[in-house]
């Protein structure tokens, strides 16, 4: 059974986890986000596209407060997101984050870059944090690279233990910004394939990508946005094949041809 077919059963099963409203944002004289309204359920994926500088990024960065806003809400599980200070970090520890750069400690091994924020902001002994972080790097397919330091992976490894240092906060949601955009071809299967796996077993997923074939196969829900708004939203199969608005059908022929 594919994502698709069983998409509406769990996209309806859970509450709402992320509710994002009257959301503004500027950036100076650039309006980066218009009054956004998205709610994402738990254990839904949703998939957020749209050109460049529509504002796909600095939506997903809003999520877990790396972008403030001007004007809006946002809950995480019926909570406004703190303001700063230790709260802050907390929520930080609820919404894993993975970036276009995988931002690992260089000098620091593998196994050390995932096991960092558990002992330190969750405080898990030093061995249970180990035990779960091998686990981890076995689930995305890295566990033999524990000892080795994040210049001597690839860069779809070095992604790979990103995602796995994210979960091993063991989040409510992990938002992923553009995962794949820094990475060969070849590299960013083997990143995808994690996600796909992490969607299929029930991870809540804001997914900011410019891989159509994971928003087809992996989404419950496409969100499509241009200049700084949210132009409209639907299941891939709606949308990919009847999309509503003229800004999503120029995209989509654009990308599509080729």
């Amino acid at each position: 059974m594919t994502a698709q077919e069983t998409a509406p059963v769990s996209a309806g099963r859970g509450e709402p986890l992320v509710v994002l409203s009257g959301v503004q944002k500027h950036f100076g004289q650039l309006h980066a986000l218009k009054d956004i309204e998205l709610t994402v359920k738990r254990g839904e994926v949703v998939v957020v596209i749209g050109p460049s500088g529509s504002g796909k990024s600095t939506l997903c960065r809003t999520i877990n407060r790396l972008e403030t806003i001007d004007e809006g809400s946002i809950t995480l599980d019926g909570q406004p997101l703190p303001q700063e200070g230790k709260a802050l970090a907390a929520l930080r520890a609820e919404v894993g984050m993975v970036f276009q750069s995988f931002n690992l400690f260089a000098h620091k091994t593998i196994l050390e870059n995932v096991t960092l924020g558990p002992i330190k902001v969750r405080g898990v002994g030093k061995a249970e944090a180990e035990k779960k972080a091998r686990e981890l790097l076995d689930r995305v397919g890295v566990g033999h690279q524990a000892e080795k330091y994040p210049a001597q992976l690839s860069g779809g490894q070095q992604q790979r233990v990103a995602i796995a240092r994210a979960l091993a906060m063991e989040p409510k949601v992990m938002l992923f910004d553009e995962p794949t955009s820094a990475l060969d071809p070849e590299m960013i299967k083997e990143v995808l394939d994690v996600m796909v796996d992490l969607a299929e077993q029930g991870m809540t997923m804001v997914v900011v990508t410019h891989e159509m074939g994971f928003a087809r196969t992996a989404a419950h829900r496409v969100v499509f946005m241009a200049d700084g708004a949210i132009v409209e939203e639907n299941t891939p199969e709606e949308f990919f094949t009847h999309p509503s608005s003229d800004r999503a059908k120029d995209f989509l022929g654009k990308i599509l041809k080729h």
